[in-house]
């Protein structure tokens, strides 16, 4: 009852959700490993600066590592990221008819793919029922007292025990705005909080 309690009041909070420009699965796919370790104002407009030119993992595949870098070079690691788009895109070709899969098993076997990155592919590409844990999502679970975890690999399969399945695919999203807007990481906005009535930390 407490989960659904929090979701519920972040949806009237974010009554729109977490915005996506694009829902294609490789769009998704390569906006997602970009933004690993770089905010959302960075990574959206340099992945449809990068798709303007690679939009298909066959341009992709075969694009000069040194053009993407110079696309792509706003975000954090991005030419450790320029060789990895490359090296997805090729094994997509090779081992997958150069379609992303709608696996999470399949999913993590691509270069640089963990299982958020994954979790954020089946959600917002394939609708599935997922919950993608990001550093957001890690810390106001624990702040909540959701859960009790020390790494989001811990806090995907706690949540996973504690969420309904039918609101997997919200946690992401909701927690992601929350987290930049009131539940920072630092100086958290506690007063303004909509949850400071059930929040552990103020009860």
């Amino acid at each position: 009852m407490y989960v659904k309690e929090i979701i519920s009041r972040l949806k009237k909070l974010y009554p729109k959700g977490y915005f996506q420009i694009n829902s294609d699965p490789y769009y998704i796919l390569i906006s997602t490993v970009l933004s690993q370790r770089t905010r959302d104002e960075v990574t959206i407009p340099t992945t449809q600066k990068l798709f303007s030119v690679f939009d298909t993992p066959q341009k992709m595949a075969n694009a000069d590592v040194d053009e993407i870098q110079e696309l792509i070079r706003n975000v954090g690691f991005y030419r450790v990221k320029s060789q990895r788009l490359i090296e997805i895109s090729r094994m997509l070709l090779d081992e997958y008819d150069g379609i992303v899969p709608d696996d999470i098993n399949e999913l993590v076997k691509l270069p640089g793919v963990g299982r958020k990155t994954a979790n954020c592919v089946l959600t917002y590409a394939f609708d599935k029922d997922a919950i993608a844990v990001d550093t957001h999502v890690h810390r106001i679970s624990n702040r909540m007292g959701l859960v009790k975890t020390t790494n989001p690999e811990e806090t995907e399969i706690e949540l996973g025990k504690v969420v309904e399945k039918e609101i997997w695919k919200d946690i992401n999203g909701l927690m992601v705005l929350f987290g930049k807007s009131i539940c920072r990481p630092v100086s958290p906005k506690c007063d303004e909080c909509i949850m400071n009535d059930i929040c552990p930390k103020l009860i």
